[in-house]
């Protein structure tokens, strides 16, 4: 793994504890210098205006229900509206929480396909702050859940992973795929939870870093978050989180907030990044030109079964049997479900 570090801050504290007391003068006045330097940039005189929201009551109004095959070969019958309404996979309680599952009643003979549900905002959307809070989320052997986005005439416009995994991860996974010419600049990274966002740092772990989806069976460019609360049984268990990313000129940027720590600048709706830790993962122009590789994106949540990355990892996980035969059970899916308290979009 490698850590980006800041080499002159380092030298000046070096020099702090070795040099004369002049030298510690100098290193005492930059170090007040830099740190103005810092809180200027917090300061800066960019605000997040709230412009569009799916909450509550009219949460699957600003969504489609597609029912196309999965691109991803996945064992799965996406289906409309009403019949998901009608069948319980999708429904909204009664507190404002949007659900969406996998049906968990039908028994399937092996190698059949198992209702569920995939849907894509009625609107696209440019460059702006995406800010989801999940309550709850899909997992268990041979589920593969996504929160992510794409642009128009894949790969060419780009698509962001948010949230993905398989099976039993404790990590979420945040990707970017592309057309050729995209990479992750690693040298970005670093665990500093002290630096700002404005230095354009990451703390996750890098997983793979050719965003290209021709590449590796598209693997695209990965950032894993090692904390066991950003997926599956963790964050249901911490009473899930809040997921921002910000799309700019910059490059695109993922925190991840559990229940516990989400700013109160996110919950009052008016959000300030400038404010927020180091993000998880931070996929820069530099090394993938933003207006290059993505166009205007749509936001999709989804629950496949098995399909090319679930089925190839079912085994690795300690899940029984093959993906298929676990398809077949309808009491291996009590947790394969979305619940989403909003999503919510500022420019």
């Amino acid at each position: 793994m490698m850590v980006y570090s800041r080499i002159t801050s380092l030298l000046l504290l070096a020099a702090s504890a070795k040099a004369s007391m002049h030298d510690n003068i100098y290193a005492h006045s930059q170090a007040h210098t830099n740190r103005a330097a810092r809180l200027a940039r917090r300061q800066d005189n960019r605000t997040f205006t709230l412009t569009d929201s799916a909450e509550g009551a009219t949460f699957f109004d600003k969504w489609n229900f597609v029912t196309f095959d999965d691109p991803t070969h996945g064992l799965v019958n996406y289906v409309d509206h009403d019949t998901a309404f009608n069948t319980g996979l999708a429904y909204v309680r009664d507190d404002g929480v949007a659900v969406m599952r996998v049906d968990n009643t039908t028994t399937l003979q092996d190698g059949e396909k198992r209702n569920s549900v995939r849907i894509h905002s009625n609107a696209k959307y440019g460059q702006g702050l995406f800010i989801m809070d999940v309550l709850q989320m899909p997992y268990g052997c041979s589920v593969w859940p996504a929160f992510w986005s794409n642009g128009d005439n894949w790969p060419a416009g780009g698509e962001i992973d948010i949230i993905e995994g398989t099976q039993n991860t404790t990590s979420n996974q945040s990707t970017l795929h592309t057309l050729p010419g995209c990479t992750l600049d690693t040298s970005r990274q670093n665990n500093d939870a002290a630096m700002l966002v404005s230095d354009a740092t990451f703390t996750g772990n890098v997983a793979t870093t050719v965003c290209d989806s021709s590449v590796a069976f598209n693997s695209g460019c990965g950032i894993v978050n090692p904390d066991p609360n950003s997926y599956g049984f963790g964050l249901n268990s911490a009473g899930g989180g809040v997921f921002a990313t910000l799309w700019n000129d910059e490059g695109i940027r993922v925190w991840f907030f559990p229940r516990a720590d989400i700013p109160d600048d996110i919950t009052n709706k008016n959000p300030d990044p400038g404010s927020w830790p180091v993000p998880v993962a931070f996929f820069s122009t530099a090394s993938c030109p933003m207006s290059q590789f993505f166009t205007d994106q749509v936001f999709i949540f989804n629950i496949t079964l098995c399909g090319d990355l679930a089925n190839a990892t079912f085994g690795q996980n300690g899940c029984p049997g093959t993906c298929s035969q676990w398809v077949t059970d309808p009491a291996n899916f009590r947790m394969a479900m979305w619940k989403v308290n909003y999503f919510r979009v500022y420019n």
